[in-house]
């Protein structure tokens, strides 16, 4: 038995790649499992294994446990019983003994295997997992090993098998048994029964690295991808950036006569793949990316981080694209939201939207049309710009002098005034009582905004919670949760 025992270590060692010392404790575990079995009640068994020899003892155990604890049999002595054994023994103790090894048998045996077996595919799984943790987001090379209707398998070597939904397949692919076929690690599946890897072919990182493998210009860093947006099987647009300008960063990924973007699509079910020359500024970005469309002008809106992109009506349906392909792809590449709209569309909406911010200053500052007008032209859109912007600047606009000027500054001041008198009337419809506006850590601002929602004593603040008043503006949680503590320090008194 001791022989055989380092025999079929060594063999499945050898045979699975699983270092020796995790056989020896699978053969272990099944000669405790065995060996239990000789007991009729529970019974904690321990084999050691002699590595040299292969000869091995098994010992049975028990924990020591107070003697007011009912002690669960064969498993565990109360101190009583343990002094009996061992007089040095104390609660939480361990006490041992050898017992015989045991008969194995066919049974026993056949146990063993399933034990042996098992822990020898939690071994292999965990060297798969170590193997590739850190290669999530690489391009994998395997072959085909199995096709369901849910997923394709995907061999890659030494064990290691990945999984293929059917959803991460580019438009209709059809694989078969054996077939080669290039994947991108997405996922380490370590808890579950079957392939390891969680692999996809729609995700935007695989497009990045077919074109680092096809592009030798980017694998040497001369030439940066900066995104990727993808309509998988269908279209799909890449942003470039060259670091030495006397390199082409769009002709060097499209190549030759297009060979190597050719290649690329491929790969991905005839894909097409859109070149975009990534730049700083993110209007000429957007242009970039709204290509083959040719866009007549940009309206940038920082505010919603969107853009409004007016192109001419003939070019409306190629901008936007089958079923808005071209523009949503730009949008996801950019990061910005656009809007498509023709050059009329356009320019109807600006002038809808001067109109409405003349109608204002003419409102707010009490001042001509003319006036107004110029205030759209120069690039004013609210009474804060009037009021702060030096008066230089606005000395510098045609037709406006010093005097001018300054009169339009003291004009949106006065109107910012007005309108910070109005808004403080609302908030005091509710006043905030003596002990709320005195309460320490409180401000009259504060204290006028917590009355508008109904919050008037220090009573009432005490009984809110901080999610209640966490929407008040410039109140942040930690603040909250600090004031009303403060308010609940008398119940404490």
């Amino acid at each position: 038995m001791n022989k055989e025992i380092l025999m079929v270590t060594e063999a499945v060692s050898n045979e699975k790649g699983v270092e020796r010392e995790i056989i020896f404790e699978a053969i272990e575990q099944a000669l405790a499992t065995a060996t239990k079995k000789r007991f009729e009640e529970g019974a904690n068994i321990r084999v050691v294994i002699d590595r040299e020899t292969g000869g091995y003892e098994s010992f049975r155990w028990w924990e020591v446990v107070a003697d007011d604890v009912l002690a669960e049999l064969g498993t565990q002595f109360t101190t009583e019983e343990a002094y009996e054994k061992d007089p040095d023994l104390g609660v939480g103790d361990f006490y041992e003994e050898r017992v015989a090894n045991a008969n194995f048998g066919r049974i026993a045996a056949q146990a063993a295997k399933q034990v042996i077996v098992q822990r020898v595919k939690d071994a292999e799984r965990e060297i798969i997992v170590n193997r590739f943790k850190h290669r999530v987001g690489e391009l994998l090379n395997g072959t085909v090993k199995k096709v369901t209707r849910e997923h394709v398998v995907i061999d890659f070597g030494d064990n290691a098998e990945g999984l293929l939904p059917r959803e991460q397949l580019v438009g209709r692919e059809i694989f078969r048994i054996n077939d080669r076929t290039r994947t991108i690690l997405i996922a380490i599946r370590e808890d579950t029964r079957g392939p390891q890897l969680l692999v996809s072919r729609i995700s935007p990182e695989m497009l990045i690295q077919l074109f680092r493998i096809e592009v030798p210009e980017i694998a040497e860093g001369i030439i940066e991808i900066k995104g990727a947006a993808r309509d998988p099987g269908q279209r799909a647009k890449i942003a470039v950036k060259s670091k030495d300008a006397r390199i082409d960063p769009v002709g060097a990924c499209v190549g030759m006569r297009g060979a190597r973007v050719q290649a690329v699509s491929n790969d991905l079910d005839d894909e097409r793949v859109d070149i975009v020359l990534w730049d700083d500024n993110p209007a000429q970005l957007v242009i970039n990316a709204m290509a083959p469309a040719e866009v007549g002008s940009i309206v940038v809106d920082e505010d919603s981080h969107s853009m409004d992109v007016a192109v001419n009506e003939e070019n409306l349906a190629q901008a936007i694209g089958k079923g808005g392909q071209n523009v949503r792809l730009a949008s996801e590449l950019t990061g910005w939201n656009i809007n498509v709209m023709t050059l009329q569309d356009a320019e109807d909406k600006q002038l809808q939207e001067a109109t409405v911010t003349v109608n204002m200053f003419m409102q707010e500052l009490d001042i001509g049309e003319d006036i107004a007008i110029v205030l759209v032209e120069e690039g004013f859109t609210s009474v804060e710009e009037v009021a702060y912007v030096p008066l230089d600047e606005m000395s510098a606009i045609d037709d406006f002098d010093e005097d001018l000027s300054q009169e339009l500054r003291v004009r949106a001041k006065d109107a910012l005034l007005t309108m910070a008198l109005v808004s403080e009337e609302k908030l005091t419809s509710s006043l905030p009582a003596d002990d709320l506006l005195s309460m320490e850590g409180m401000d009259r601002i504060l204290a006028h905004k917590l009355a508008a929602k109904n919050i008037i004593t220090m009573e009432d603040l005490a009984e809110q919670a901080v999610d209640d008043i966490s929407g008040i503006d410039d109140l942040s949680d930690q603040r909250a949760a600090e004031l009303i503590m403060t308010a609940r320090a008398p119940w404490f008194e």
